[in-house]
Parts: C-alpha cells; sequence; structure tokens
C-alpha cells in the first residue's frame, strides 16, 4: 500500500493501519530529531519528541490533504516544529551539561587506531554541523543524512527551492571552514636559521 492509501483507509476508520505508516517513517523521524536536538545536547529526548511528532501527525491526519505536500514533508516538518517548540522551553531554563544527564561515550581503548581517529572525524563533523544557525543545520540535515531533495526540504522549512540551495551552500561552507584546522596540515615556512640544519 502506498503512504496515500493508508491515509485514505486511516481516514475511512482503519486506524491501526497508522502503525504501518509509523513503522515507514519513525527511524527517519527519529534520525531528523536527534540531530536537531544535539547542538542544545538534549539528545534523550529525541525518542519522546519522534513519539510525540506521530501523536500530532495522528490526531491532525484528517486535515491532511495530499495536494498541499506529501505525507513525509508534511510529517517532517511536524517533527521539526515539535523540535523547535521544545527547544524553546528548554531555553527558558537551561540547564548546564554536568546536570543534563548526558554522559559523554568515549571510543573503546581496544579499538583499532582507525576506528577511534574515524570516530574523532564524525565528531568532529556533528560538532561543526550542531554550530550552524539553525534553518542551515535543518537543511543539512535533511540533505546529507535524510537524502530529502531540494524542493522538499524547501516544503518542510517553508522556504523557496533557492532559498534552500543558498542555506546548503553557507551551511557547507561553514561545515569546510571549522573543520579545516582538523584535516588539513598548515604549510609553515622554514625560519631563516633553520634552512641549513
Amino acid at each position: 500500500m502506498t503512504d496515500s492509501q493508508l491515509i485514505r483507509e486511516i481516514k475511512e476508520g482503519n486506524l491501526e493501519l497508522y502503525s504501518e505508516l509509523m513503522r515507514r517513517y519513525q527511524r527517519k523521524i527519529l534520525a531528523f530529531v536527534y540531530h536537531m536536538l544535539k547542538s542544545s545536547n538534549m539528545e534523550l529526548l529525541a525518542e519522546d519528541l519522534c513519539s510525540e511528532t506521530f501523536y500530532k501527525a495522528f490526531r491532525s491526519l484528517h486535515s491532511f490533504r495530499e495536494v498541499d505536500a506529501s505525507f513525509s514533508t508534511w510529517l517532517y516538518t511536524i517533527a521539526r516544529n515539535t523540535v523547535l517548540s521544545e527547544l524553546r522551553k528548554q531555553r527558558s531554563g537551561s540547564v548546564p551539561l554536568e546536570e543534563s544527564g548526558v554522559v559523554p561515550i568515549a571510543p573503546s581503548e581496544n579499538a583499532p587506531e582507525h576506528a577511534v581517529l574515524r570516530s574523532e572525524r564524525v565528531m568532529l563533523v556533528r560538532d561543526a554541523i550542531n554550530n550552524l544557525p539553525e534553518k542551515q543545520r535543518s537543511a543539512i540535515i535533511l540533505r546529507e543524512y535524510d537524502q530529502l531533495d531540494y524542493q522538499e526540504i524547501a516544503n518542510i522549512l517553508g522556504q523557496s527551492v533557492s532559498s534552500v540551495k543558498s542555506l546548503l551552500f553557507r551551511a557547507r561552507s561553514s561545515v569546510k571552514t571549522q573543520l579545516e584546522p582538523y584535516f588539513f596540515e598548515p604549510v609553515y615556512e622554514p625560519y631563516e636559521g633553520m634552512k641549513n640544519r
């Protein structure tokens, strides 16, 4: 069954089919919510906000119109708004990292060196993405992690396609600038007295 067929059936009273819609999108929405929360060290709320997203979508499914957007675009929009609402709530009562219950996980000491280096690089990239302004961060997560096309991202963010391309360009440039000190070796000119050594 397509999303459209499932939604039609659900609207006609087959409510148990909503679990199939959830199954199709739960991993993607959870990953999106997790990445949105990471910059605020609130990843522990990802599952709760994912569930809240699906609950809100279920409650509003009667108002969903496929002519306005695809179901996935509509669902991502609900997820984004749910996360932004939670972030606004949390900002009014910020909690220091030490009190947030977030425990950093260190790589295993027995792991091979290349795995540790890869892990460090992944963390650097994630940190760079988390430092981006919210719209740039959302755009790059939707494009690079969720593989959505420009039009879908534009619909979710309420932007034009050209604005999305601009957001992505600025986001990628910023990430590259943040990562340059870690991935590119600086070129040093030898000092005058060192040439003969």
